[in-house]
């Protein structure tokens, strides 16, 4: 299930210690429904693609993540 991918890559994010991932990852998991409102979708929707800007192709894991949450959140 999709909903299960994103969680596990959003954990990943969440203890990266990367401010601009892991706050709006640990946002989108302590939602209790697992479905964010469209504010938290597009937040963690614009860190991701400024991670991803910033550091998707130092040759990391997240490199793909990045991607692939994306996909996901779409």
């Amino acid at each position: 299930m999709a909903t299960n991918e994103l969680n596990e890559i959003l954990q990943k994010f969440a203890s990266c210690g990367w401010d601009l991932i892991d706050v709006p990852s640990k946002a989108w998991l302590a939602n209790a429904n697992g479905e964010a409102d469209e504010k938290l979708k597009n937040e963690l929707i614009e860190a991701i693609k400024e991670a991803d800007k910033q550091c998707g192709s130092c040759g990391c894991e997240f490199d793909a993540l990045y991607k692939r949450a994306l996909e996901l959140l779409k």
